[in-house]
C-alpha cells in the first residue's frame, strides 16, 4: 500500500478532495490522508460539490500536519495542493520518497452563495480529480517500466 498525504492550509477543501478521490480511484494501491498547516472547518460547499460527483466527505474532520508529524506517521508521497508559498511551509515528513506540489485555486476564496460559486467550485473539483487520476496513471506507468 502506498501512503499519500495531501496538505493545504486549513484541510478544509483541496486536500480533502484529493484524499477522497485518491481513496476512491486508487483502491488497493493507495491509501490517502489529508491535513492542514492550520486546520480549520470543513468547507460545506466542497462537501456538496463532491456529493454531486458521488463522493461523500460529510463525516470528515480537519487534521493537523504537525500532529501527524508528532505521531511519526510516514508517507511514501506528500502532495501540497495550495499556493507555492504556503506549500513551502509544509513540514518535512521523514521517510517520504518525494514531495509534489499542485498549485490549485482555493475554493474557500470564492465569493457568493453556493449557486453563484458552483461553476467555479466544479472547475476546481474537476482539476483535483484529473490531477489525482494522472498521479495514479503516472505511478502505474512508472511501476510497469520497473518490471
Amino acid at each position: 500500500m502506498i501512503d499519500v498525504l495531501f496538505v493545504c492550509i486549513h484541510n478544509s477543501a483541496r486536500s480533502q478532495m484529493a484524499e477522497a478521490y485518491l481513496n476512491a480511484f486508487g483502491k488497493g494501491l493507495f491509501k490517502a490522508e489529508s491535513a492542514g498547516l492550520e486546520p480549520g472547518k470543513l468547507n460545506q460547499n466542497v462537501v456538496k460539490a463532491l456529493a454531486l460527483d458521488g463522493i461523500d466527505i460529510s463525516g470528515n474532520t480537519t487534521k493537523s500536519t504537525f500532529d501527524m508529524l508528532k505521531k511519526g506517521t510516514r508517507y511514501t508521497y506528500v502532495v501540497t495542493v495550495c499556493d507555492e508559498a504556503s506549500g513551502q511551509r509544509c513540514p518535512f515528513f521523514p521517510g517520504s520518497l518525494k514531495t509534489f506540489h499542485w498549485n490549485i485555486d482555493d475554493p474557500s476564496a470564492l465569493k457568493g452563495d453556493y449557486e453563484t460559486i458552483l461553476p467555479e467550485l466544479i472547475r476546481i473539483r474537476d482539476e483535483v480529480k484529473l490531477r489525482v487520476k494522472n498521479f495514479i496513471t503516472e505511478f502505474e506507468s512508472y511501476a510497469q517500466s520497473r518490471k
